[in-house]
C-alpha cells in the first residue's frame, strides 16, 4: 500500500505505475480515492473548527452564567448541542471516507522499482544470469513420481484416499531426504547470521491483509470455519506479521530471520503435466529467510537473499538461473522481485524454486511496523525469499543427481543429515 500523501501529490505518476502493471481497470481509482480523502479531510477541519468553537462557547456560558444572564446561557448551550449534533455527524462522515480511501488503496498497487522490466506477465520475464552448467544425461530421465516410486519414496494413491488430490505420502530415504534438505537449509542460513525462528501456523485476518492482496489471499489461504484464523501459505506471513504495531529501536535492524514452517495452498486453477506429482501441491514444508530493515538497505538486503537460494542450490550441485519479474507478474505489493530457477534435464528448461521479494514499506505501511530513528519515526522495509521449498527442491535433486542404473547421488553436504548415506538405490 502506497503513502496516501504521495498519491495526493503525484496522481500521475500512480497512474503511470498502474499502466505499467498492466491493470488499466484501476486507473479511475486514483481520482476517486483523491477526492474521497478530499472529502474526509474536509469534514476533519470542519470538525476541528467545532471542537475549537466548542471550547470557546463552554468558556463563554461559565461568564454568562457567572455574570447571571441564565437566559443568553441558555441559548449558547443550545448551540453547543448543535455543534455536538454536527460533530457526530462528521466524525461518522470521516470514518465512512477513511474505510472508503483504505478499501480503495488496498488494492491500488506499490511504485515498482525503476529498474524492473516492463511486461504483461511471466513470459516476458529476463533472464539475470546464470549459475552452473546444465547438463542432460545420455539416458532417459523419468517423471519425478515415477523416480520415487521406484525407490519406494511415495504414496500418491493412498493420499487420495486420505486427503485427495494434491497431497501425497513420502516414504523411506525420500522422506529422509526431505528432511535432510530442510535441516541443511536451516544450517545453512544461520551460518549466514540468521536467527532460526519456528512461527506460528495460523494468523488472524488483519496479519493477512497485512501482508498480502486480497486477490492473492482468495487465491491460496485456507480459513478456519467459525474462527478469525487462516492457515499460513508460508511463513513469511507469520514472520512479518511477528512485528504488527511494534516500534523498533532503529539500532535493533536489521532483523534477519529464518524460519521453517509447513505451508497450505488452495491452488486453484486447472495444472498442466508437468505441475502435477509434487509440483503443486496443497500442503508443503519450507524454509524461509525474511529481513526487516532501514529502507536505504533493502536494495542491498535484496541481492543478499536470492543469491543465498543461488548458494545453497549449487552447494548441492544443482544448476539454477534468477530471473527478474516484470512488471505485470509483480503482485500488488512487491517493488522487485526475481524468482530462482532450478535447471530440469527431464524437461531442457529451468523451473521455479523460490522467489525473493523486496515489498518496500507496503507491508509495514499496512501492519504499522514503524522504526524509531534518530531524526524520528519511520516506515521499515521488508524482504523475503525461499529458502528451500523440498517438494519442487526434490525433483530438481533427484533429476540432477540420478544415475542410469535408478540409483540417486547424495551430495557431500546432505550426508551428514542421511546418516552417512552416498547413494539412494531401488
Amino acid at each position: 500500500m502506497i503513502d496516501i500523501k504521495y498519491l495526493r501529490e503525484h496522481p500521475e505518476e500512480v497512474k503511470e505505475n498502474i499502466k505499467k502493471k498492466f491493470q488499466d481497470e484501476k486507473l479511475p481509482l486514483v481520482d476517486e480515492v483523491i477526492e474521497l480523502d478530499k472529502a474526509r479531510r474536509d469534514a476533519q477541519k470542519e470538525a476541528d473548527e467545532l471542537k475549537a468553537s466548542r471550547n470557546t462557547l463552554s468558556k463563554q456560558i461559565g461568564a454568562l452564567m457567572k455574570e447571571g444572564r441564565k437566559e443568553e446561557a441558555e441559548e449558547v448551550k443550545k448551540q453547543v448541542a448543535a455543534n455536538a449534533e454536527k460533530l457526530a455527524e462528521l466524525d461518522a462522515k470521516q470514518a465512512e471516507m477513511e474505510e472508503k480511501v483504505t478499501k480503495i488503496m488496498m488494492v491500488i498497487p506499490n511504485i515498482i522499482d525503476p529498474s524492473v522490466p516492463i511486461g504483461r506477465d511471466d513470459s516476458q520475464n529476463v533472464e539475470v544470469q546464470r549459475f552452473g552448467e546444465p547438463v542432460v544425461p545420455d539416458f532417459e530421465i523419468p517423471y519425478h513420481t515415477d523416480i520415487m516410486e521406484k525407490l519406494k519414496g511415495i504414496d500418491l494413491d493412498s493420499a487420495r484416499r486420505v486427503a485427495g488430490n494434491g497431497f501425497y505420502y513420502l516414504m523411506g530415504d525420500i522422506a529422509r531426504l526431505h528432511s535432510a534438505v530442510i535441516s541443511y537449509a536451516r544450517d545453512f542460513m544461520i551460518d549466514r547470521g540468521f536467527t532460526y525462528c519456528v512461527p506460528p501456523f495460523m494468523i488472524r485476518s488483519n496479519v493477512v491483509t497485512g501482508v498480502m492482496s486480497f486477490a492473492e489471499m482468495d487465491a491460496m489461504m485456507y480459513k478456519i470455519e467459525g474462527e478469525d484464523l487462516y492457515l499460513i501459505g508460508t511463513s513469511e506471513h507469520s514472520m512479518i506479521g511477528k512485528f504488527i504495531d511494534q516500534i523498533v529501536p532503529e539500532e535493533e535492524l536489521p532483523y534477519t530471520l529464518t524460519s521453517y514452517s509447513p505451508c497450505f495452498r488452495k491452488e486453484k486453477g486447472a495444472h498442466g503435466l508437468e505441475e502435477r506429482g509434487v509440483y503443486r501441491i496443497h500442503q508443503f514444508e519450507k524454509q524461509e529467510m525474511i529481513v526487516v530493515c532501514k529502507p536505504e538497505e533493502s536494495p542491498m538486503w535484496f541481492d543478499k537473499l536470492w543469491q543465498n537460494t543461488v548458494d545453497l542450490f549449487r552447494s548441492m550441485d544443482i544448476p539454477v538461473r534468477t530471473l527478474e519479474c516484470c512488471s505485470g507478474d509483480l503482485a500488488d505489493l512487491k517493488v522487485k522481485s526475481v524468482d530462482v530457477e532450478a535447471w530440469s534435464p527431464r524437461q531442457k528448461k529451468y523451473f521455479e524454486v523460490g522467489s525473493c521479494s523486496n515489498l518496500g514499506d507496503a507491508q509495514a505501511r499496512r501492519l504499522k511496523i514503524r522504526v524509531d530513528g534518530k531524526d524520528g519515526k519511520y516506515l521499515a522495509h521488508t524482504l523475503n525469499n525461499t529458502v528451500v521449498a523440498p517438494p519442487r527442491m526434490l525433483i530438481a535433486f533427484l533429476e540432477n543427481n540420478l544415475r542410469e542404473d535408478g540409483s540417486v547421488a547424495i551430495p557431500e553436504v546432505l550426508r551428514p543429515y542421511m546418516g552417512g548415506k552416498t547413494e539412494i538405490r531401488p
